[in-house]
């Protein structure tokens, strides 16, 4: 097949091939939470939003534990067909709820399994997502730091605000993310 190429062709994808082979050794996804907190104020479609909730510290924390299992450990399989092209992803999330006296984090990471290429080191249940760390700031307010893509997975972003607020104890659909 190459032999039949156009040259122009042939200079313009291994031209790609290249560049594809050097970005992915530049890339290198956050291994930890910590990481993840770190990079992702400076990241390109990172954001950092933070905002307080009038319920306690302990509210939050059980709403967490309780409803990240339930809603966000999930497989998700999504397909995409064009004219040209035909893609089937599969996507693990896995949640992770810590609870200390002082923090509860929410983190979520997801996998791809299947139909997208993995390009930098993983951590073990997948690239970090979200993490949404909540701190008591009063007996009956807490403060939520929500670390997150600035597009894309509102439907997750949405029920973890809901259950911070108190508002939604719902499980989002995540296959309209």
């Amino acid at each position: 097949m190459l032999g039949m190429m156009p040259a122009m062709k042939f200079n313009n994808l291994l031209m790609t091939m290249l560049a594809v082979a050097l970005l992915a050794g530049c890339v290198k996804h956050p291994l930890t939470a910590e990481e993840f907190r770190k990079a992702v104020p400076g990241a390109f479609m990172g954001e950092v939003e933070s905002f307080e909730v009038s319920r306690s510290f302990r509210a939050v924390a059980n709403t967490f534990k309780k409803r990240a299992p339930k809603c966000l450990d999930v497989r998700i399989k999504t397909v995409s067909q064009t004219n040209t092209s035909y893609q089937v992803i599969v996507t693990k999330y896995t949640p992770t709820v810590i609870v200390t006296k002082d923090r509860a984090e929410l983190h979520v990471q997801q996998h791809h399994e299947q139909g997208v290429m993995k390009v930098s080191e993983m951590p073990e249940k997948g690239y970090y997502l979200i993490v949404a760390d909540a701190t008591p700031v009063g007996k009956n307010r807490t403060r939520i730091d929500l670390y997150r893509p600035s597009m894309g997975h509102d439907v997750m972003v949405k029920a973890i605000k809901g259950w911070a607020t108190g508002k939604s104890k719902g499980c989002p659909d995540l296959a309209k993310n």
